[in-house]
């Protein structure tokens, strides 16, 4: 197992406090699970970035990903973990993107500190 933290300057200048926590994914025979939650320094400006993996990845693949991630959506000051059971890099930078997108977004979806809602429709009786 390797674990090692990436500590990337954030491009964002709003606050990690609009940030969602979210979680995405599922540990899983070769998947990964990424969680995202504001900075627990309001004022800070870095992005921190937890990485577990099963694989033999490395910090440099790792630094490789969030340097393409960011060149298309600026990262936010944040605090992220990711658990990783050997995910390919395609899975990774979707579970990535999907978990930056939901933590940003201004319709909030349920995660994991959120109850799901009744829903409307012939199927979710309310």
């Amino acid at each position: 197992m390797n674990t090692f933290t990436l500590t990337l300057s954030a491009q964002e200048r709003a606050s990690s406090a609009l940030l969602t926590p979210t979680q995405v994914g599922c540990v899983a025979s070769g998947d990964l699970e990424v969680m995202v939650e504001p900075h627990r320094h309001p004022a800070s400006e870095q992005a921190v970035i937890n990485i577990q993996s099963s694989g033999s990845s490395s910090a440099e693949r790792w630094t490789h990903i969030f340097q393409l991630i960011s060149q298309q959506q600026p990262l936010p000051p944040m605090r992220m973990d990711i658990h990783d059971f050997a995910a390919t890099p395609g899975v990774v930078r979707l579970r990535i993107e999907q978990a930056l997108e939901m933590a940003q977004s201004s319709m909030t979806q349920p995660s994991v500190n959120q109850p799901n809602t009744p829903q409307e429709g012939p199927d979710h009786a309310i």
